[in-house]
């Protein structure tokens, strides 16, 4: 590595303080109203129209520019290969869902149309996901229960489920909330919420949906053992689950259970060839279509289900579903499901897409990815489809394979959609023990993510600490609570930080005009008589009595007591005034007229208040408020009681490094008054520093400046 040339530099200036500053660099005064803000934006011209349109529905930008020999092949493959990915994931995932097989086709179809024509990221993959499909499944499990559809059986004398009228309400629920979450996602991406994904972190949305993976694992037991286990709902309702999976296992279906180990081992070992002939092969072996394939074959040549009692999909219908408007009765049941749907599928989609974005450089509007988003989940919710968000797996598939725009997702659809018209029905014979191993395999990527734990407690406690406590409250308060449990948390971690901020005493670094932390460096020296101390937060309500405390610490001065000892001091004089001033009086009044006044007894005492401050203490503090990006009100009295109180022991208080928000709102604080103007505020701690000494001696110490 090259020795980086060192270059040397000179400035001489005169100490400027925040007044100066703005009469220098001519400081605009003058504010944009809201009304003008309002009217400018509802100005309409042929530009802005235009701008309007093309930022509103991307696919008219980018389509028309569509170049078919850079783009048509790897598009072709990459839609191929997806849509193929589509078919068993979506019909496992509509398991998930509780709904039947065939919606998780319509849901890989009506919603990644729409999104082509409304989405700015090139390369996720929108359909069927996961956590999405075990949120819903939550819901439908609440709303609509096996035990509200059991009906007597004359011919068995048994108790029996009517599927029918079962999935026929869940449809109609999973339809209600796929509709309400667009609907959230729409709103929010007019009101240009799109910052609301920041309140997701990393560690947080990778410990909710491992927390979230483990909801699909334990949902998928009873297919991979053959059992029918009570559905539990509310808190704690996975380890019930996991309790009745247990005390059910005697109950196993041996030839579920069979089907079940020999797809979940075939997967893993086709997978690991797949990823072994990985640079080998054009594009990658579609081992899950494979799957579903031989499994459909075995299943009917064998007949599985009449033989050995192994549950099948059923029927599936050819076509697709006409549009119907959800049962609008069911939005205040699922207010509160469906806005959780909104914030987590967006904020799995902005995040993948925003790393594809940043590989290939090109932008994603995360606003329009809100409304895109929304308008897919509403228009499939018509559709009786479910809600979704991209895939990792398939995005990863999408991007591997070649894709480069969002034709590769409409070409996919097509394939569905080829499917869903004219040989959906050949898989009705396909186990559902399969789509769960499908299920399981899949889940393995999310599995390694309790790897992050060691990673985060080497990086970063607090970020392993959001991460665990987010996968807990995820596990033992399913999915929705937890999600709005984890936010809470993380939240408060965020507001703890800036309760307990580091407080630091500053000193400079001999020969330059840099200010470090005096217990940090060794060659950092105090500057003599003037103290500078700098917060690692902000200023505001909740740390504002700790900070001044903190000062107090800092400094070593109990400025309580010396005021306190201060006002007992001039109490007493004042005390002893009044008294002299009445033995005078009284003197004067036995005088005869005329006479000559008499002197003042001189052997009173007279109690003396010191005009100079104490030796001990500093000549001047200097805060620092670079890092305040903000002030309450709160904030501005402490910084106002801090500079009075000090003023009255001598010991002048100036502010540094504020930035033009923290002048703003020290202007409409009442922090300036006649006395006190912006005189006291310096853009630098340098700046500040020669003003107290130059304030105390009159001459600017030299090797402070250069």
């Amino acid at each position: 590595m090259a020795e980086r040339k060192i270059m040397g530099y000179s400035v001489h200036r005169e100490i400027l303080d925040e007044g100066a500053v703005d009469e220098m660099a001519e400081k605009s005064d003058s504010k944009t109203s809201l009304c003008e803000k309002v009217k400018k934006s509802m100005r309409c011209s042929g530009p802005r129209a235009k701008e309007c349109l093309l930022t509103s529905v991307p696919v008219v930008s980018w389509l028309p520019r569509y170049s078919l020999k850079e783009n048509a092949l790897g598009d072709l493959i990459s839609g191929l290969s997806v849509g193929i990915m589509q078919l068993p994931q979506g019909m496992a995932y509509a398991l998930l869902a509780a709904v039947p097989p065939v919606f998780g086709l319509y849901s890989s179809f009506y919603p990644v149309l729409i999104y082509f024509i409304f989405g700015t990221s090139k390369h996720i993959s929108i359909g069927t996901y996961a956590v999405m499909s075990v949120m819903i499944g939550g819901v439908i499990e609440r709303l609509a229960p096996d035990s509200d559809f059991m009906e007597w059986d004359n011919l068995t004398n048994e108790t029996i489920i009517n599927i029918t009228n079962r999935d026929a309400e869940r449809v109609k629920v999973a339809a209600a909330v796929t509709l309400l979450s667009g609907i959230f996602q729409i709103l929010l991406g007019l009101v240009q919420f799109g910052f609301v994904v920041t309140y997701l972190s990393e560690p947080l949305v990778r410990g909710y949906t491992t927390g979230a993976a483990i909801h699909v694992i334990v949902s998928q037991l009873k297919y991979t053992f053959g059992i029918n286990p009570k559905r539990y709902s509310g808190p704690c309702a996975l380890i019930y689950t996991v309790l009745e999976v247990c005390f059910l296992l005697p109950k196993t279906n041996i030839g579920t259970l069979v089907v079940s180990i020999v797809a979940i081992v075939g997967l893993i070992l086709a997978k690991e060839l797949n990823s072994y002939l990985s640079k080998k092969l054009p594009i990658p072996i579609p081992v899950e279509l494979l799957g579903v394939v031989i499994a459909t074959v075995v299943s009917w040549q064998v007949d599985l289900e009449n033989k050995y009692k192994v549950d099948v999909v059923g029927l599936i219908p050819s076509g697709l579903q006409p549009p119907a408007l959800p049962d609008v009765s069911l939005f205040g049941k699922v207010i509160g499901d469906a806005f959780a749907l909104a914030v987590v599928g967006y904020g799995i989609a902005i995040s993948l897409g925003r790393i594809f974005a940043l590989k290939y450089g090109y932008s994603v509007d995360s606003n329009q990815e809100l409304i895109a988003l929304g308008l897919s989940n509403s228009v499939g919710g018509i559709f009786q489809c479910f809600a979704v968000s991209c895939s990792m797996s398939r995005s990863m598939v999408q991007e591997s394979t070649g894709g480069k725009t969002q034709v590769a997702g409409a070409l996919s659809a097509v394939v569905i959609l080829f499917i869903t018209l004219w040989i959906g029905y050949l898989f009705e014979d396909l186990p559902k023990a399969v789509l769960a191993a499908i299920i399981f395999v899949n889940l393995h990527g999310m599995m390694k993510q309790f790897m992050d734990i060691p990673a985060l407690w080497k990086s970063n406690k607090v970020d392993m600490l959001v991460w665990l406590v987010t996968f807990i409250l995820t596990v033992l308060l399913n999915p929705d609570l937890g999600l709005a449990a984890s936010i809470g948390f993380s939240l408060l971690t965020v507001i703890f930080r800036t309760q307990l901020p580091k407080y630091s005493l500053l000193g400079q670094i001999p020969g330059t005009d840099i200010y470090r932390p005096l217990e940090d460096y060794s060659q950092v020296r105090p500057v003599p008589g003037i103290l500078i101390f700098r917060s690692s937060a902000t200023l505001y309500f909740a740390n504002a009595e700790m900070y001044q405390e903190s000062l107090g610490k800092k400094s070593d001065i109990d400025i309580t007591k010396i005021l306190s000892a201060k006002k007992k001091l001039e109490a007493k004089r004042k005390r002893h005034e009044m008294k002299i001033a009445k033995k005078a009086a009284k003197k004067n009044a036995v005088h005869t007229e005329g006479e000559p006044e008499m002197e003042v007894q001189k052997d009173i005492a007279i109690i003396e208040v010191d005009a100079e401050p104490s030796p001990s203490l500093p000549g001047a503090i200097v805060l620092d408020l670079s890092p305040v990006n903000f002030l309450d009100t709160v904030g501005v009295k402490t910084l106002r009681r801090i500079r009075g109180d000090y003023g009255e022991i001598g010991v002048e208080v100036v502010l540094a490094g504020c930035q033009t928000g923290v002048v703003d709102n020290l202007q409409s604080g009442g922090f300036f008054n006649d006395k006190v103007t912006k005189s006291c505020l310096f853009s630098t701690v340098h700046d500040a520093v020669l003003y107290c000494q130059s304030s105390r001696t009159g001459i600017v110490d030299k090797e402070t400046y250069f």
